[in-house]
């Protein structure tokens, strides 16, 4: 494994490794992911076993231009083509019907494929250098916290990743939101860096999915993104439950009975919930590997992107229930 600064000698070094069949983490305005040439179905292999992902769980593919598109899926809905053109680059998937050149194993069997286009330069290079769709999920091991900083990466997947590169921080923090048009519904996917209520605005209502036993996108099973040591919503009856365990808590925009915790984290004193998603994952990490005995988290109001940020924290939640 090498961790090596997003610099464009680097980047050339990381595109020789994905046209190898290596893999390499780079970062994204979300979260940073695990990439192979997404046309390489045996590299694309090495994601499911380097992060024991289930495999019917499919990939986003990652690209750096339209016509990379055009190869990889078919979208002539002109709702698609509008979210397009708002929100790209940016943390919107997409999912469309592919073509055949997407491998199987990439979309776990399904005729859809995940797509978007990142807005951060370096993935953005690494695509672009690359010359193909870059298949992509977050660079954690499957079910636990997601990373938002390169140093997150070394420390779950380390020397399973053949090139790490270091761009800073994510910004947004949450994975992409990912939405899905039919010829009846418009479907959310999953909640994430661009507000549900941005997207109704620019296509209309948009109804939630069930199908999470053959998910069509990442993001659907109801249990995910969990640290390694227990986490439940913050309440006063929990704390009461808990007063004599050694407890970290993760408040919104500021701390309450401070003296029953030893550790608190802010997401935002001024309720920025823009700044909240960014700093949550970053926040979880810091918590897991401290010696406590439990994380207490504030829930947030279910608007804009805390829908993302509360859609995370429930199935951190839930693998404790």
């Amino acid at each position: 494994m090498k961790l090596l600064e997003a610099t464009t000698e680097n980047i050339n070094s990381a595109v020789q490794v994905l046209k190898d069949g290596g893999l390499v983490a780079f970062p994204t305005e979300t979260v940073y992911g695990i990439g192979a040439n997404g046309f390489d179905p045996i590299a694309v292999a090495k994601i499911f076993e380097v992060k024991k992902r289930p495999a019917f769980n499919p990939l986003i593919l990652h690209i750096s231009s339209i016509e990379m598109l055009d190869k990889i899926a078919e979208y002539s809905n002109s709702k698609i083509k509008f979210l397009i053109d708002k929100f790209w680059p940016g943390p919107l998937t997409l999912i469309l019907p592919k073509k055949e050149i997407v491998p199987y194993i990439v979309t776990s069997g399904l005729e859809t494929v995940a797509v978007r286009m990142p807005n951060n330069k370096v993935a953005l290079e690494l695509i672009s250098k690359l010359g193909k769709p870059i298949a992509a999920p977050s660079a954690n091991s499957f079910s636990r916290l997601s990373p938002t900083k390169a140093e997150h990466v070394v420390n779950q997947l380390g020397e399973n990743i053949d090139i790490i590169l270091d761009g800073g921080n994510c910004q947004v923090g949450v994975e992409s939101t990912i939405i899905e048009i039919l010829e009846d519904k418009q479907l959310i996917l999953r909640p994430g860096g661009i507000p549900t209520e941005e997207i109704e605005k620019a296509i209309g209502k948009l109804s939630g999915s069930e199908n999470v036993i053959n998910p069509n996108s990442p993001g659907q099973l109801q249990i995910h993104y969990a640290p390694k040591i227990p986490i439940k919503f913050y309440s006063e009856s929990e704390l009461e439950a808990n007063k004599n365990k050694k407890i970290g808590v993760i408040f919104f925009n500021e701390s309450k009975f401070e003296n029953h915790f030893d550790v608190i984290k802010i997401l935002s004193k001024t309720g920025d919930l823009r700044e909240a998603a960014s700093k949550l994952f970053a926040f979880l990490h810091e918590l897991e590997n401290l010696n406590l005995d439990l994380i207490l988290v504030e829930p947030v109001e279910k608007s804009n992107l805390g829908i993302a940020i509360m859609d995370r924290l429930t199935k951190a939640v839930n693998k404790y229930l």
